[in-house]
């Protein structure tokens, strides 16, 4: 993987959504290159502690060389984050003061060519976070029906010409790599149109159906409840309305006492929130962060905080465990 300068999107913003204080616990599910990780733990000294998560081996590398001035403070795991109960579970680190969530690509990810995320660079239509994933952007391509590829398309891209392009691309198998498959693409379409390169919602419709990404981010969200202690808080940042949609119907549902449908005159489901909105408009990147970072322009950030919580207030100590015995058989491989 490609060394590069790692730009936390939103950074400022995501120490103040946290309410780091001294002391606490937070989990990075989306470790990346760590940057949002270096600041949580720098604002949470002394005694901070961070468990980080990513499912893309590379990236718990460059992390680790980043943070290896905090390896006192830090446990990284290569794992997806939809298994964080597990991970918190496993490594006695929980309750916890926050927990964030990055989505999308990282800037090494999109520069990675073996791998094949962009279509800016010839590269096998991979696509996998994760190496030891089973199915590839290939596997579908070559060999989903093009019904099925054309719903997708349209589903995980939003792409309207889903149906245009899975017929072409049914016509032109095998299609092996990147290039190819972007050529394919705007071949379809007929070409750019306006700044978005014809590729960009099928390269993203492959990339989430391979990592199952939509799924993963519901299943964890629902886990967040059980890990945060009372007074933690949750913060999202998205990258595209089939994300921020997911995130913004859980903090609404789970940020009321009744979740009846309005016809229902008594309720019945005995829901409780579990969550009190922080900002009910979307935070986005200011218009300095846009100059230096163009690449954050659709970032959509919402926050929550834990409230309804059996136990008393998150209190900012150490984890039961330290992190020493934390690591106990604990490896980068």
């Amino acid at each position: 993987m490609l060394t590069v300068a790692h730009k936390p999107v939103l950074l400022k913003e995501v120490l103040s959504a946290l309410s780091i204080q001294p002391g606490g616990r937070y989990v990075d599910c989306t470790l990346g290159g760590g940057g949002h990780a270096m600041a949580i733990i720098q604002n949470s000294a002394p005694g901070g502690q961070l468990l980080g998560i990513d499912a893309d081996p590379e990236a718990i590398r460059a992390a680790a060389i980043n943070l290896s001035r905090y390896t006192d403070s830090v446990l990284l795991v290569n794992d997806n984050f939809v298994n964080i109960d597990a991970i918190c579970h496993h490594y006695d680190f929980y309750p916890v003061h926050g927990i964030l969530l990055d989505l999308g690509l990282s800037s090494m990810q999109l520069l990675d060519d073996p791998r094949g995320f962009s279509f800016q660079y010839e590269a096998a239509l991979d696509m996998r976070f994760n190496p030891k994933q089973k199915i590839t952007a290939a596997d579908i391509v070559n060999n989903y029906p093009e019904v099925d590829l054309a719903q997708l398309i349209r589903k995980y891209g939003e792409e309207p010409h889903s149906f245009k392009i899975a017929r072409r691309i049914v016509q032109s198998r095998p299609v092996n790599t990147t290039t190819q498959l972007a050529d394919i693409v705007a071949d379809a379409v007929g070409g750019r149109h306006g700044r978005i390169h014809p590729a960009t919602r099928t390269f993203q419709a492959l990339r989430i159906a391979v990592n199952e990404e939509l799924e993963h981010l519901e299943e964890t969200l629902g886990k967040t409840i059980d890990l945060l202690g009372a007074g933690g808080r949750l913060v999202v940042i998205s990258y595209h309305s089939l994300e921020d949609r997911i995130v913004k119907q859980f903090l609404q549902r789970e940020s009321k006492d009744c979740i009846c449908p309005p016809s229902v005159p008594v309720c019945q489901c005995k829901h409780t929130a579990s969550f009190r909105l922080i900002n009910k408009k979307v935070i986005t990147p200011s218009e300095t962060e846009l100059d230096e970072n163009p690449r954050s322009r659709s970032a959509r950030m919402r926050v929550a905080e834990r409230i309804g919580s059996s136990e008393a207030p998150v209190k900012a100590v150490s984890s039961k465990l330290s992190f020493k015995e934390l690591r106990r058989g604990f490896s980068l491989n």
